[in-house]
């Protein structure tokens, strides 16, 4: 069976050779704020670095402009939270399964943890129940993390109802963590975005949308809620596929609205080969807006 931890350190090891090497790295590191730091080494500067981690000695004495690198004192604790209902077997924009997206996403934010020192667990779940697997250190605890969320995301499992597992680590988690979430295109309500301001007052939060396949496109598409047809022939009426492109407009306008309302850093994918590039933005906003 392939280790679903080495494709995520396959795409990483071609994003680490396409970019400066460190950045991805870089930017996890900074996640935390106000964690204690002790200096770690120099590297070159690259555009969007603090200004203020310049060692200008250092930089005089190299010719170009060098950054201080630091490493937290202190361990910190990752919580990765994503839906494992049959909504996450349906299929996203880009054409895979949004189980296969949201492993390769949680792998690399788990796989940067484990570099850092950090210790990862997982929350997950669906309508009926929802499972917490507590925070361990190495790559073969981040491995079966992997192979759970795989496993238990299938068209066999009940609704998806991400609600119930952020609501359990309300009730159950103490201390600062950072929740990383992965989750469908959810849509907006006042219950919702109370939670996550609740969360969002204790914990550092960062969230990914994996989209939605579109419904206007044409194929023989089914709901994974009731196997009931979508859309059908109705796909080709411009004034269907205008409701329908509005719709997922408003909904996500209002999503993005209740992240922001929150405090929440979020970001959005379609597909596996766009989640490096789209964490590292997402890191880099979550560290600017800090």
């Amino acid at each position: 069976m392939t280790s679903l931890l080495h494709r995520v350190k396959s795409k990483m090891a071609i994003f680490a050779h396409r970019k400066a090497r460190g950045m991805l790295d870089g930017e996890y590191g900074s996640v935390f704020r106000g964690r204690s730091l002790d200096f770690d080494d120099l590297r070159a500067y690259v555009p969007g670095d603090e200004v203020r981690d310049i060692d200008w000695k250092a930089t005089a004495r190299h010719g170009s402009p060098l950054i201080r690198r630091y490493v937290a004192v202190r361990r910190q604790t990752v919580l990765l939270i994503t839906d494992t209902g049959r909504n996450m077997a349906a299929e996203a924009a880009g054409g895979e399964t949004k189980k296969d997206i949201a492993i390769m996403a949680l792998g690399v934010i788990g796989y940067l943890a484990h570099r850092h020192g950090d210790v990862v667990g997982l929350v997950c779940g669906d309508a009926h129940k929802t499972t917490s697997l507590p925070a361990k250190s190495g790559e073969a605890h981040l491995e079966r993390l992997l192979r759970h969320v795989h496993n238990n995301a299938t068209m066999d499992s009940a609704a998806s109802r991400l609600e119930d597992q952020l609501e359990h680590v309300a009730r159950t988690v103490k201390g600062r963590f950072l929740l990383f979430v992965v989750a469908d295109e959810m849509v907006a309500t006042p219950s919702l975005s109370g939670l996550l301001r609740r969360l969002r007052a204790q914990h550092e939060i960062l969230w990914l949308t994996v989209r939605d396949a579109d419904l206007t496109a044409e194929a023989p598409w089914f709901s994974v809620h009731d196997s009931s047809p979508l859309m059908g022939h109705l796909a080709r009426s411009p004034r269907v596929a205008a409701a329908y492109s509005q719709a997922v407009t408003d909904r996500d306008s209002g999503r993005t609205d209740m992240l922001r309302q929150a405090g929440i850093t979020g970001g959005s994918v379609s597909g596996s080969p766009e989640v490096i590039t789209e964490l590292f933005a997402l890191l880099e906003r979550h560290r600017r807006a800090g």
